[in-house]
């Protein structure tokens, strides 16, 4: 099994459900506060764990800076999106995750199954989305 480096933003639910899919998957999971972290001094480290995708999809769309039309990802180049994130780190899409000489943006369950192996419920639930943000679309308290 392998050691995973977790960047969280503590107290995310979703953040919460995929460590623990990782443990039950048997990864040593090394944990960091992505809000606590100095990438203002290590603003090619963050990059790199985008890749290739489109900067658009480098942003954690439920941050309040995007559903207020603060900040659009869509019309921003690689530089901006990454100045915007060492002041706000809430606009990184999260997890940013570590392993194997690998670095990636989200959790997308069939890729992190094929990276590092998981075991995925057959129930499993959205793990992206904040249920927090879809509850309040929902109407829902």
């Amino acid at each position: 099994m392998a050691t995973v480096h977790f960047y969280e933003k503590p107290g995310c639910l979703n953040n919460t459900r995929q460590k623990q899919l990782l443990s039950a998957a048997g990864h040593l999971l090394v944990v960091y506060d992505l809000l606590q972290q100095p990438w203002a001094k290590q603003q090619a480290k963050l990059r790199s764990f985008f890749g290739d995708k489109p900067v658009a999809e480098w942003f954690n769309r439920s941050a309040p800076a995007i559903k207020q039309g603060l900040v659009d990802p869509e019309m921003l180049d690689e530089d901006q999106a990454i100045a915007l994130m060492v002041e706000q780190p809430l606009l990184i899409r999260r997890p940013l995750m570590e392993a194997d000489q690998r670095r990636v943006s989200g959790f997308d369950e069939n890729e992190v199954d094929a990276w590092l192996g998981l075991k995925l419920p057959a129930n499993a639930k959205d793990l992206e989305t904040c249920p927090r943000q879809a509850r309040a679309e929902a109407g829902g308290p």
